[in-house]
């Protein structure tokens, strides 16, 4: 069977952050490259301007380039003051001293946003929220915000968006709810939520004399963390500690273990903590007749760069819509293949960070992959093939296949095989 959309038809989209902005954004610009008149509603009851968790979406914050280019084609220019930092390096903290690692292509620009009001507990006004500034985005473009919680979407002929406002129909409903919030999905739709782990956050003034466009970057120390980062954000720091069951006083125990408070270092209060899931895994059913999941909900590269898996997937996820309809069959011919894209990439992810777990395990290993890495420096931006792995690894800024695939390059041999002698000599 087969559905499509038409004049008038309403299209309920599940969540205001970024994948329903992304899906609201891109749908009315198919829509109206086709002079197509739809209904498109965003339910999303949260004010992301509001500091503190209650209007943040409980994310580092760190935009890619490719997000960026992907914004622009929208015709969307982030205004000045919803950018905290550029970044421009990252300074890896490991046990035989700092190695830093540069921006190998300056064109291609990585950013640090709020994705609300800012820490709970700051002082200054608000920050401006990148998720506010893309919601109004699809506001002003034509879509309408129901500041309502969704409490439940029950199956039909046509899908019904109960809130305590009322009760909508809907030609299409988008879930973009992503893996913080409850999925408001009948049982009979067949949807779960992706495999998650649990992150630690938090926020902390930025020291005068810490770098302002660089990402401190740290490892090993609390057990199981996989990746301790420092995110400058104006006046800020944001903590983004990811790891495998990290205890409840994680951001704590990272602090002490790499010398960030007290006495051994700057004095550090926390303004504003939280433990928000991250997607590790795929929703086993993504989309139905007349319902599809993107963002988080669906899938997103491992670890890094969601915002950007949020704005493919619903980029995809709206285009099946517009050109091949709302059915499962529509959904599976145009929407699938990029999950399944997604997945792919996730596993040379996988293989990647656990890479550099084994390297960090080995002091051999790591003491030559060092030396490869400032032998590069030398090198032109681009030929700087174990500063890039790293570099795209951190920021989510290049696909991880193709970051696999530099660390073959003969040249990337060469220089680790070099960078193993000097270590010898």
């Amino acid at each position: 069977m087969h559905f499509h959309l038409s004049n008038g038809s309403r299209v309920c989209i599940v969540g205001g952050g970024p994948a329903g902005s992304f899906a609201a954004l891109h749908l009315l610009s198919l829509a109206r490259q086709r002079n197509l008149d739809l209904e498109v509603l965003i339910f999303e009851p949260r004010d992301f301007s509001k500091p503190g968790p209650s209007g943040c979406n409980r994310c580092a914050g760190i935009l890619s380039a490719s997000l960026l280019q992907g914004l622009d084609s929208l015709g969307i220019q982030l205004p000045d003051q919803v950018i905290q930092a550029n970044i421009h390096s990252y300074a890896v903290h490991l046990p035989g001293g700092v190695l830093p690692i540069h921006q190998p292509n300056p064109t291609r620009r990585i950013i640090s946003v709020y994705r609300g009001g800012g820490p709970r507990a700051a002082e200054a006004p608000p920050a401006a929220s990148f998720d506010a500034f893309l919601l109004s985005q699809a506001s002003s473009r034509g879509a309408s915000h129901i500041r309502a919680l969704v409490r439940r979407v029950l199956p039909g002929s046509k899908p019904t968006v109960e809130t305590p406002q009322g009760s909508f129909r809907a030609d299409l409903v988008v879930l973009a709810t992503g893996i913080n919030s409850r999925a408001p999905l009948d049982p009979c739709f067949g949807y779960q939520t992706p495999k998650s782990e649990v992150m630690a956050q938090d926020e902390v003034l930025r020291p005068s004399d810490w770098p302002a466009d660089q990402v401190q970057t740290y490892f090993q120390d609390p057990p199981g963390l996989i990746f301790g980062a420092l995110i400058p954000k104006g006046r800020y720091l944001n903590i983004s500690l990811l790891g495998r069951r990290l205890e409840d006083d994680a951001v704590g125990r990272f602090m002490q273990a790499h010398s960030l408070g007290g006495n051994a270092g700057p004095r550090f209060e926390s303004l504003c903590g939280c433990r928000p899931k991250v997607a590790v895994g795929a929703a086993p059913r993504a989309y139905g007749d007349r319902w599809v999941a993107v963002g988080d909900a669906s899938v997103t590269r491992l670890y890094k760069d969601g915002i950007g898996s949020a704005f493919h997937t619903a980029q995809a996820a709206m285009s099946a819509a517009i050109e091949l309809g709302v059915s499962d069959s529509a959904f599976r011919h145009g929407y699938a293949r990029v999950c399944r894209a997604i997945r792919r990439d996730n596993r040379y992810g996988r293989w990647l960070f656990g890479l550099w777990s084994l390297t960090l395990r080995f002091p051999a290993l790591l003491e030559a992959w060092a030396e490869a890495i400032r032998l590069e420096e030398s090198w032109p931006a681009q030929e700087r093939y174990h500063g890039r792995v790293l570099w795209g690894m951190f920021t989510g800024d290049e696909p991880y296949e193709q970051l696999a695939r530099l660390i073959f390059h003969p040249r990337a041999l060469w220089a680790l095989g070099q960078g193993y002698r000097q270590r010898r000599g």
